[in-house]
């Protein structure tokens, strides 16, 4: 388990502090920066001391190490040569306030204590002394495969982000890429026989610029992180305006994508903007909020490289704007209400204008689109809306039936008894819709007066003389009170659905978390964080002790599984979101069983795989094996038979028949027993400074004889590079015979080398049909030939055994086009270092 750096404590006091020079690529001044600041630091009088600097030859950075203390360096003994490494216990002697350190993901020769020297420095650290040390951007860990995709480079020396990312400073040493590239055209940063490669390869402006690109984001992520947990500790609820964040609020409804689009384009007007989409969850539902609608945008917005959310609120303004404010956002994008003029008036205020009123320094743009004011009703807003609506019910309750009243003496006696009351039977109905069921019994008893007084005879009091009308007023009263009831009803049961439709989107989208890969646990953990508004959410063993929390701190723990807990901390949750938070904890608890699963599978697959190389291998040898076998025992069979007489030609020819299938059959059998060998890790290598020119006549002294001409190039220009010189033989034999099998006759099979970087690449060319994209992996697979029936094709071991001879040796080989038609193996392998292995140029 890698360990945090800078926190151990000393026994002398407090720990050493560590600073970082970070740059984008070699050369743009990182060594030199540390050089710099060092010098100024020992003018202001602090004891600094150069642990270990790599200058690399430039006579610029050798000149800031004028006047500083170098201490003296280790030598160590490594496969016949001589190297030089830091002397960790040399600078533990002399305890200085201050050691510069350069190159930190740098991989120590074998001898020391620690096999990085990061580790070094973590006990430098340790012993409470302050480091000054470099670092580019590719070797960080989790941008090492971003990197290879970009340059084309694999990078063997790594370092945990963590490393760097708990380090008290970060100073970022920029330069354009215009500028690294004159530096390496003046040989300011490789010997003059490295530049012309290195420009046209790893050097190029499109490579230097990503990567300047990844270390200015890496960086700004981490002041990102800097600001954030400041924030958190100071009770920071302002927005600072860093950087643009935008939040869009999602409904579901079918205007999202417009208000997605919309906000991507303000995102992209400040350089580095966020888009974070969010979807409120609440207890009362959002109708017309449609999970299908939901997952097409949050696949829009995850595409437009924004993030998508959930959070549960009752309150949507409110829960907007937490979230908004929690992610330090500077806009907020809503679109304009759905609902028409009718729905405004008897609900009130929607979302949009209580956001607004709320949103403080936040802005808050409202995006027209053209399902607005068309009906799609949302669900009244928050806390304010029940009270809205009582009031604007007891209102309705008085004055609708006094309107109606007005309007039916106005009619005269073109109506009936029956006609008045139904159309008082009505308003009280509609008074129910509005206020419920104590806003229509006001109404029915205000509807009830009414019909008895204006339009029951006697007309003009509240006495009523026929025995009928006495009934038509209590049937009026009785169906007004038990429709209200009913329509009261229905609303509640439309809100408890609503309330379980909201829960069964928000568990429907955890589902789908589960299934998103290895980090599934991590994902539904910041998941039901954000879905709760807590301040943490995180899974512990259910024998861990409860700790403390602040008073203004609920705590809640929910049984995952049958070990672990899940542990929230933030706010009190309302007994009505305790199931929802159970039922989070069921979806953890099946992450973790998938996570189990998963781990099982991957202990099985070596041997399902070790299975099909023996049913492959079991049915390859039938054949391939089988052929050279038959052929040198039927030669030897008729040398030794008495009942022919063979000339002295036909004995030669038989001789060298059998001399050949025996030489096949050694050949076969040797490639056999080093997949064997590479497969069970047991093959020797023995890494030394090799030449490919050493190396390459006698590769090709072991191919058979062949039409097709073999031609170097650039053999002799480059450096040595570190090699197992037999296995290399072997490589580079097999990559030629593959190249010479596959070329047509006349034309010649190329084998050149040029240097890139820190590797070196051996190219083997051929112009034959080569292979389409899709197979080049396949290729390697170890008894594959890809339809080539050929019986003297051997058993496909060539390639597959090739691939894995380079990585034994710490290189690649990978297969591309040749221009103009065929395929080029590119064997790459680790240069070997002038003066010392593993030096990073900085």
């Amino acid at each position: 388990m890698t360990r945090s750096i800078g926190t151990a404590a000393t026994p002398g006091g407090r720990p050493g502090r560590l600073k970082v020079f970070l740059g984008a690529a070699p050369g743009v001044g990182k060594t030199y920066r540390m050089l710099d600041e060092g010098r100024r630091r020992a003018r202001r009088g602090t004891d600094v001391v150069v642990a270990y600097a790599e200058c690399h030859n430039r006579p610029h950075t050798e000149e800031m190490l004028v006047g500083l203390e170098l201490l003296p360096r280790t030598r160590r003994q490594y496969r016949g040569r001589e190297f030089e490494e830091m002397d960790l216990d040399a600078v533990l002697a002399r305890r200085p306030e201050v050691a510069l350190v350069d190159e930190l993901p740098h991989t120590n020769i074998p001898g020391g204590r620690h096999a990085k020297r990061w580790q070094d420095v973590e006990e430098l650290l340790a012993a409470g002394i302050d480091v000054l040390t470099t670092v580019n951007i590719q070797h960080l860990e989790s941008l090492n495969d971003v990197v290879e995709k970009i340059t084309g480079v694999p990078q063997r020396e790594t370092l945990p982000d963590e490393i760097v990312r708990r380090a008290e400073q970060i100073e970022l040493v920029d330069m354009p890429a215009e500028a690294v590239r004159r530096r390496m055209a003046h040989g300011n940063i490789y010997g003059p026989d490295k530049v012309d490669a290195a420009l046209s390869h790893y050097f190029r402006v499109g490579n230097l610029t990503a990567l300047r690109e990844l270390a200015l984001l890496w960086v700004a992520g981490r002041v990102d992180e800097t600001l954030q947990r400041y924030r958190s500790e100071h009770a920071i609820g302002g927005v600072w305006e860093t950087r643009e964040r935008v939040v869009v609020a999602l409904t579901g409804g079918p205007e999202g994508e417009t208000l997605i689009r919309r906000a991507v384009r303000i995102a992209s007007r400040a350089s580095g903007g966020d888009l974070l989409a969010v979807h409120v969850v609440r207890s009362d539902g959002l109708s017309g909020a449609s999970p299908a609608a939901l997952a097409r945008q949050r696949k829009l917005v995850e595409s437009l490289g924004g993030s998508f959310h959930s959070v549960v609120g009752d309150h949507v303004p409110t829960a907007l704007l937490e979230f908004a404010r929690a992610e330090n956002a500077t806009q907020l994008v809503l679109g304009t209400s759905r609902r028409n003029r009718l729905e405004h008036l008897l609900n009130g205020r929607g979302i949009g204008e209580t956001t607004v009123e709320l949103s403080g320094d936040i802005d808050v743009h409202m995006v027209t689109h053209e399902r607005m004011g068309r009906g799609r009703r949302l669900a009244v807003s928050g806390v304010r809306a029940p009270l809205v609506r009582r009031i604007a019910g007891a209102v309705a309750a008085v004055l609708l039936p006094v309107l109606l009243t007005v309007a039916l003496r106005g009619v005269g006696s073109g109506l009936n008894l029956t006609s008045q009351a139904l159309l008082l039977l009505l308003t009280v109905v509609g008074v129910a819709a509005i206020g419920g069921v104590g806003s229509a019994l006001l109404a029915a008893v205000t509807a009830s007066l009414l019909l008895n007084y204006y339009f029951i005879p006697p007309v003009g009091e509240f006495t009523i003389t026929e025995p009928n009308n006495v009934l038509a007023l209590a049937a009026f009263a009785i169906v007004a009170v038990t429709v209200a009831a009913i329509v009261d009803r229905s609303q509640r049961l439309a809100r408890r659905a609503a309330n379980a439709t909201a829960e069964a989107e928000t568990l429907s989208s955890m589902a789908g978390n589960i299934l998103g890969g290895d980090q599934a646990v991590e994902v539904l953990l910041d998941r039901t964080r954000e879905t709760f508004g807590m301040d943490s959410a995180e899974l512990l063993p259910r024998t861990a002790p409860d700790d403390e929390a602040p008073d203004d701190t609920a705590v809640l723990r929910v049984p995952v599984g049958e070990n672990s807990l899940l542990v929230l901390r933030g706010r009190r949750l309302p007994a009505s979101q305790h199931r929802v938070v159970t039922a989070f904890a069921a979806h953890l608890a099946a992450a973790l069983d998938r996570a189990r699963l998963a781990e099982t599978a991957a202990e099985v697959e070596p041997v399902k795989a070790a299975d099909r190389t023996r049913t492959a291998l079991l049915a390859a040898v039938s054949h391939d094996l089988r052929t050279p076998l038959a052929s040198g025992l039927a030669a030897v069979t008729s040398l030794r038979g008495a009942d022919v007489e063979f000339s002295a030609e036909d004995r030669d020819e038989l001789l060298a028949t059998a001399e050949e299938s025996l030489v096949k059959l050694n050949r076969l059998v040797d490639n056999l027993l080093d997949m064997s060998r590479l497969q069970a890790g047991a093959l020797p290598v023995h890494l030394q400074p090799t030449g490919f020119e050493d190396v390459m006549p006698l590769a090709l002294d072991s191919l058979p004889p062949t039409c097709v001409p073999v031609q170097t190039q650039g053999l002799d220009r480059t450096g040595e590079v570190i090699a197992d010189p037999p296995l290399l033989e072997r490589v580079i034999a097999n990559l030629v015979l593959n190249a010479v099998r596959h070329s047509p006759g006349g034309r010649p099979v190329l084998v050149s080398a040029s240097t890139l970087a820190h590797h070196v690449e051996l190219r083997v060319t051929d112009h034959g049909p080569g292979l389409p994209e899709q197979d080049r992996d396949r290729v390697f697979e170890p008894f594959q030939r890809l339809g080539d029936h050929d019986n003297n094709a051997g058993l496909g071991l060539g390639l597959a055994l090739s691939r894995g001879l380079a990585e034994a040796m710490g290189g690649t080989l990978t297969a591309e086009d040749t221009p103009g038609g065929g395929l080029t193996m590119v064997l790459s392998l680790p240069a070997a270092p002038t003066s010392r292995e593993g030096a990073d140029p900085a």
